[in-house]
């Protein structure tokens, strides 16, 4: 009766601690995430900021308790196993070797929990594999080691996006991730992102939007999102592409459709030529002529 005692005592202690470390881990998460970008301390996903990007942090969510209730109940399992069934406990062992309800039990379960899984995780993917009727087009083509945007719908313009040194940085602009010319939207406009590279595989992924779409050479894939808040949001090459892979951001910003309409405006003129400033930027930085 006490080795009971303490087999039960030690499964409710271990259970209790698997659901305390989740709540921290979970509103960790919330009080740390920040829009569009990580943060210090940060535990979870960044806050979603579009529709696609609220199922996937509600699927995160959905898999850590199933993953917690899983890992409960077998530490609870190995710990009355050990306290329970040990040869000082146990010393007449049960010579059982087949239990048909209990191995119906452990195959039928497992199927449950994959199916409940399996339902949410194919609706996202359909989702996000599913584009719709686009908005607004751009084509973002990975270089070595940046990024060159396009309007096809907006325009003959492109220019290049590079990222900033600390010496340029302005106040507020995370290092590392920020650019000096920002991939700009609309917001509330789904937006189709078609992406290529010009020399080898780039991914073009930015975190807050559920976007990650490979960037290959003479091949062009799509993605698409949809920004419900204005902001930026950055992004990296998620593809380990060379020398200054870490070196290649995504700055997304999301604008109101005056802002973006008198944006294009204003980018028809300023990126209507030397659409390879990147690369002669990048060139005369290493020394090259």
């Amino acid at each position: 009766m006490q080795v009971l005692s303490r087999s039960v005592l030690l499964s409710r202690w271990a259970a209790i601690a698997a659901v305390v470390i989740t709540v921290v881990m979970t509103a960790g998460g919330v009080a740390h995430a920040e829009l569009g970008q990580p943060s210090n301390w940060q535990l979870g996903m960044q806050e979603p900021g579009s529709p696609v990007m609220d199922q996937v942090s509600w699927f995160h969510s959905f898999l850590l308790w199933i993953i917690t209730a899983i890992t409960a109940v077998v530490l609870a399992l190995l710990v009355a196993v050990v306290v329970k069934f040990n040869a000082r406990a146990n010393p007449t062992p049960s010579r059982t070797t087949h239990h048909t309800l209990l191995e119906v039990a452990w195959t039928v379960v497992p199927v449950m929990i994959l199916v409940m899984i399996a339902v949410p995780s194919f609706r996202i993917l359909f989702t996000q594999l599913n584009t719709p009727q686009a908005d607004l087009t751009v084509k973002a083509t990975g270089k070595q080691w940046f990024w060159t945007y396009a309007y096809p719908d907006n325009g003959a313009f492109e220019f290049d996006s590079l990222m900033l040194q600390d010496n340029e940085r302005k106040p507020g602009q995370p290092r590392l991730l920020a650019v000096d010319n920002e991939m700009v939207v609309p917001v509330n406009k789904v937006v189709r992102v078609q992406t290529t590279a010009a020399d080898v595989i780039h991914a073009f992924g930015v975190p807050s939007l559920a976007v990650m779409v490979d960037a290959i050479p003479g091949r062009l894939n799509e993605a698409w999102f949809k920004a419900t808040q204005e902001g930026v949001y950055y992004g990296q090459c998620r593809e380990l592409c060379g020398r200054d892979h870490a070196f290649m951001p995504i700055t997304v910003r999301v604008v109101s459709e005056q802002a973006f309409a008198a944006w294009v405006e204003d980018a028809k003129k300023k990126f209507a030529v030397a659409p390879d400033a990147g690369a002669r930027r990048l060139a005369s930085s290493a020394g090259i002529d």
